[in-house]
């Protein structure tokens, strides 16, 4: 805020000068604001706030004590020398990054390599075992035997208890423990999961089963070759997953809708990017039921999309038109599936149909070549339920002779209509006839389009056959973050009594790869705490990156971070980006904002990127160093005895007199035991070296040496310096030293008790952020609520201060450690009053009495002046306010709203707001009947499936309801078939995050605070050397200054708006291949409609058969697309 007229009611003098109200011009603002700073303030009994000078003098003084502690206690200087003595027992190794990334890019390459050999074993003896096998069309379920993953699982009711139904196909096996699976594996078998909508004893089914139960051997054999491989997986696509090694299947708590075929993975090893244009009948003969069908074919419809995909959705009747704010395809990415998901249940059918506006509008978007797009298969998928018109001047004008575009045809709801108009569409462009008459139908239909789509891949043969590498994404078995390998399995069948070749795809092969293998053959800990490595694909997405943290996974969608979400984007982050996802390699220097650990602060940096492509793969991998990483330290403690003399140090026993050791929980030795809990991992660290010698093969001995050095440097510290200081003297509570070793060392061995920071200094924010800035960094106590008095009454609150310490030997500059001290609060709260008054001490007397025209201070006059020192953060350090101290380390904001506004406004704090898209929520309320006539209960797709349900007593009321139920057709709701078995718990969501730090104003600056009759003065001035900013200022005299508020909790949002961001989306590359064409590919197989249509009838028949107590035998359901695959198999 600039410098403005004080209103009338400030002072007796802004009283004489407004005349009753008036407001001075713009030219007397400066020249008031110095009369303000001189003359006396009404209730201060003669007192004038302080003039610059002053301030300025207080500043110096609590520069000066703060340096003065830091140089005694902090012993930066002292463990320099330290270092110095101890030169002999270590080397400073050189960071060269292009060598570094080169090599680990290689080892991953290496990694991956290893697993692409193994695939293209499985795929090749996948298809061979198919051309031999005879098809049965006798074929029973007893004649095949194999472990159904999901058998145990199945056999219980939601209340516990045990049907008693038997298996006879299902093998029973034995489990071991596998920390590599983190799951219960069984070596010597395969494990099959079928989705629950598919009947386990059909033809197709069990002629599946018995030629793919040939691929154990392979899996076998794969994996003697490499141990260290993880799930290998065959998705056929028919729906069954058989993988290997076998284990029981993690059902969800509700009923299980995994299919195979709606795997990140699958989708992407099946089919070539895809451009789809889909259009919604929405005349008004579309409604209820039907309409409902609809929106939820749709959002599935858009589940078979992944990242290499785009997308759009329009509705017609006469017209045309989005149903969202895109008007042009969308990257298929989750926000933008987000958008049109919510979009697309807003659709409201009136009017009357009109193909042609339809399809016209489709062709016209895919025909926009002035956007982003996949540019490889272009499709449009109709729905609708059902027409006359054919639309054929249009095919003839857009599609026809070379039909680039396919068309897929979906007849939705049950009706008499003539399906052969919609037959006809799909069959002359390429695609596909389906019908949808109940909900039960949707999820087959809406993804078996990618058998078609996979027609030109199948006849491509070898050409088609390359390994594509993954997003990252959840293991539906437990592994956690993985990439998989894909690599498309073909029919190498011929197709009927001539010599055509088939054209089906038979599935996808899979090989996960976990994320931390990946992690392992990174460098850890000689890049520093501020150094790291990451990678992208060509989506910009991050597959390692230390902020990809997902707290909770989408089960059906890939976690897709984007680069520039990742870090803080900025035009160097993106031109960065750009050159790796183009696979080029290349280094800079650029100056960037990073995020602290704790997301409570902002540092401007200077980081050195260096970018190498990995080859054989889509990925690219970086590094980034901070110019204080070029060089890390190297111990070499060759002399056992010194071993031995420092190990002593971390014993227990020496803690008292040394000061409390915590050491970082790292993977020192192969056998040590991890432990959340520091003094019980010290215990199993020191117990294991009992055991083992630092140099022993099973330890990591850079990690060894480096702690244990480190345990004697800080012990010299402690008896040069910490042990000759009384801390009380000074009010310190502690002393302390974290290292880049791992060893964090607290003095007096009391302090540890109240000792909060992480034991790992590569993951405690004050030791990154003091590497990163110069001086001394303060960091106040984080407490989500008020401070206890009885916390502040114990002095057991205490605000650190730290710094780095900046070794120089041989020309090579390192930062090996952090030293600080950790003040008393409410003790530094009384010095700092002192400090910041006209006295010296607080036993001195007043230089002047009530009726001089003295100059107010923090102490003597802290009832008419408020004076704090906030650290960068915009966070409370210090006040010379007693009803403050307890809210230290809040927002300023939420302390003085009125002052820390004019401060922002006053340009000493500027901000940044980021979003942070790993984060999680509670989710909101919503209600169960959505849409639907009061009192109708609304079964998910999972109710649907699940034979338990039917024979429920919801299923009966719902069977009552049926003719209710046709007349409003409202029950089913998009999101019903969302339904992951997921749960009302926690869900990811969005958090606006903004962070708060000091622009480059000057270091001083005087202003008045104008709102209404409240004006107030204020100075601000930066103290040098520290993260601090001092602020003297009036207190408020009435509560007209509450206006504004600056914000700085995280809160849930939306993001940034979706719409705008399409307008200009982020660079990227599809991958290097497509197979959208084929001049061989046999198009007659289109789609001749379904055979089997719900009837009450049936349903009512089940459910009395249900409740009399029989178990009907289940009866394969007729495939309304089973041409697709049956004859082929």
């Amino acid at each position: 805020m600039a410098v403005s007229a004080p209103t009338c009611g400030a002072s007796s003098l802004a009283r004489a000068l407004c005349g009753g109200g008036g407001h001075l011009h713009l030219h007397l603002h400066l020249h008031l604001l110095l009369l303000l700073l001189v003359l006396p303030v009404p209730g201060a009994r003669g007192y004038s706030f302080p003039q610059q000078h002053t301030m300025q003098y207080w500043s110096r003084r609590l520069e000066q004590e703060i340096d003065g502690v830091m140089r005694i206690f902090g012993g930066v200087k002292q463990l320099r020398e330290i270092y110095k003595d101890n030169r002999n027992l270590f080397e400073i190794e050189e960071n060269v990054p292009q060598k570094l990334v080169e090599k680990v890019a290689g080892d991953i390459e290496g990694l991956l390599a290893k697993k692409v050999r193994a695939l293209k074993r499985l795929a090749d003896a996948a298809e061979k075992f198919q051309k031999a096998h005879r098809w049965q069309d006798n074929i029973k379920e007893e004649d095949i035997q194999y472990y159904d993953s999901k058998a145990d699982a199945e056999l219980e009711d939601p209340e516990g208890e045990e049907f008693e139904r038997e298996k006879p196909s299902t093998l029973q096996l034995d489990f071991v423990e596998d920390p590599n699976f983190k799951n219960k594996v069984n070596y010597s078998y395969t494990a099959v999961q079928i989705p629950t909508d598919i009947y386990k004893g059909s033809t197709v089914i069990l002629n599946e089963l018995n030629w793919t139960e040939a691929l154990e051997d392979v899996f076998v054999e794969n994996r003697k070759e490499d141990p260290s491989l993880l799930w290998q997986v065959f998705g056929s696509a028919t729906g069954v997953t058989r993988y290997y090694p076998a284990t029981p299947w993690r059902a969800p708590k509700k009923i299980d809708l995994y299919d195979v075929r709606r795997r990140p993975w699958y989708i992407q090893g099946a089919s070539s990017p895809k451009d789809m244009v889909i259009i919604v009948d929405v005349s008004g003969s579309v409604s209820g039921l039907t309409l409902r069908l609809m929106k939820t074919s749709v959002c599935e419809m858009l589940d078979t999309l992944s990242d290499d995909d785009y997308v759009n959705v329009a509705s017609f009747n006469e017209k045309a038109q989005p149903v969202s704010c895109f008007n042009h395809l969308v990257q298929a990415n989750v926000r933008n599936k987000k958008v049109f998901k919510e979009a697309v249940q807003n659709m409201v059918a009136k009017g009357t149909t009109g193909y042609k506006a339809g399809f016209e509008y489709a062709f016209d978007q895919l025909q926009n070549s002035n956007i982003t797009r996949a540019n490889c298969n272009k499709m449009i998928m109709m729905f609708t339920d059902g027409g006359e018109d054919r639309v054929q001047d249009v095919f003839e004008k857009y599609n026809w002779p070379n039909r680039t575009v396919r068309v897929f045809t979906f007849s939705v709801g049950q009706h008499n209509y003539d399906v052969t108009p919609l037959q006809w569409m799909a069959c002359a462009n390429k695609g596909y006839y389906f019908e949808i008459p109940s909900i039960g139908a949707i999820r087959i239909n809406t993804q078996e389009y990618l058998d078609v789509l996979g027609r030109p891949m199948v006849l491509a043969g070898n050409e088609a056959k390359q390994v594509q590498w993954t997003n990252v994404y959840e293991d539906a078995l437990g592994l956690g973050l993985v990439v998989t390998g894909t690599l498309p399995v073909f029919n190498l069948t011929q197709d009927g009594s001539g010599e055509r070749k088939n054209q089906l795809i038979l599935g996808v092969m899979g090989i996960d790869v976990a994320l931390n293998d990946i992690k392992k053959l990174t460098p850890n800990y000689t890049l520093g705490a501020n150094g790291y490595v990451f990678s992208i694909d060509l989506n910009g997405y991050v597959l390692l990156h230390p902020n990809l943290k997902p707290q909770i996974t989408n089960f059906r969608e890939p976690v897709t971070l984007d680069f520039l979400d990742a870090e803080l984007e900025d035009e160097n982050k993106e031109e960065i980006r750009k050159s790796m996802i183009d696979g080029k390699r290349g280094h800079k220097q650029i100056k960037t904002l990073i995020k602290s650990l704790d997301e409570r602060y902002i540092d401007e940096v200077i980081r050195n990127y260096t970018w190498v492509p990995i080859k054989s793969t889509n990925y690219s991998l970086g590094l980034v160093l901070p110019p204080y990483s070029t060089f890390y330290l190297q111990a070499n403690l060759s002399d056992q005895i010194l071993q031995v003399k420092y190990f002593e140090f971390l014993l227990p026993n020496s803690f008292e007199s040394e000061g409390h050791v915590f050491i970082a929980p790292r993977e020192y030795c192969k056998d040590l035991n991890a432990s959340d809990n520091n003094t019980e991992f010290l215990k199993n660290f020191i117990e294991l070296m009992e055991k083992v010698t630092p140099d022993s093969k099973q330890c990591n001995n850079f990690l060894l040496h480096n702690l244990i050095l480190d345990t004697g440097i800080t012990q010299q510290l402690v008896e040069k310096v910490w042990k000759d200081q009384d801390l009380n003297t000074y009010s310190l509570l502690a002393v302390f030293a974290a290292t880049d070793g791992g060893i964090t060392r607290v003095f007096p061995n009391k302090a540890a008790e109240d000792w909060e920071e992480n034991p790992e200094p590569f993951n405690a924010s004050f030791y990154r952020r003091s590497l990163d800035n110069q001086g001394y960094i303060f960091k106040p106590p984080y407490h989500d609520s008020l401070l206890r008095p009885l916390e502040l009454e114990n002095n057991t609150v205490g605000i650190l201060v730290s710094t780095a310490v900046e070794l120089t030997l041989g020309g090579r500059t390192i930062k090996p450690a952090v030293v600080g001290v950790k003040l008393d609060l409410e003790a530094w709260a009384e010095k700092f009053k002192v400090l910041a008054s006209n006295r010296t001490d607080r036993d001195q007397p007043q230089k002047c009495g009530p009726n001089s025209h003295c100059e107010m201070d923090c102490d003597v006059n802290n009832e008419d002046l408020l004076c704090v020192l906030i650290d960068d953060g915009g966070f409370l350090v210090l006040s010379n306010q007693y009803n403050q101290w307890d809210q230290v380390g809040k927002f300023f904001s939420e302390v003085d709203a009125n002052l820390m506004l004019a401060l922002y406004n006053n340009s000493f704090f500027t901000r940044k707001e980021s979003f942070d898209y790993q984060a999680v929520c509670t989710p909101r309320a919503q209600s169960n009947t959505g849409a639907a006539p009061r009192g109708v209960f609304v079964p998910t797709i999972a109710d649907f499936l699940n034979l338990a349900w039917w024979t429920s007593a919801a299923a009966w009321s719902l069977l009552q309801q049926l003719l209710y139920g046709f007349t409003y057709h409202s029950w089913f709701q998009a999101e019903d078939a969302a339904a992951e078995g997921s749960e009302t718990r926690e869900s990811s969501c969005i958090m606006k995050q903004t962070q708060y730090y000091f622009s480059t104003t000057n270091a001083s600056y005087n202003s008045i605070i104008d709102c209404g009759n409240c004006s107030r003065l204020f100075h601000a001035q930066r103290l040098a050397n520290t993260n601090l900013l001092f602020v003297v200022a009036e207190k408020p005299l009435c509560s007209q200054c509450e206006s504004g508020k600056l914000l700085q909790a995280e809160r849930r949002s939306d993001g940034p708006e979706q719409c705008e961001l399409v307008q200009k989306p982020r660079y990227r590359k599809g991958p290097h291949i497509c197979f959208d064409y084929n001049a061989t590919e046999d198009t007659s197989d289109c789609g001749r409609g379904a055979s089997f249509r719900a009837s009450l009838g049936i349903l009512v028949s089940l459910q009395l058969l249900l409740l009399l107590g029989l178990s009907p035998t289940p009866l394969p359901l007729p495939w309304p697309h089973s041409d697709l695959h049956h004859h082929h198999l």
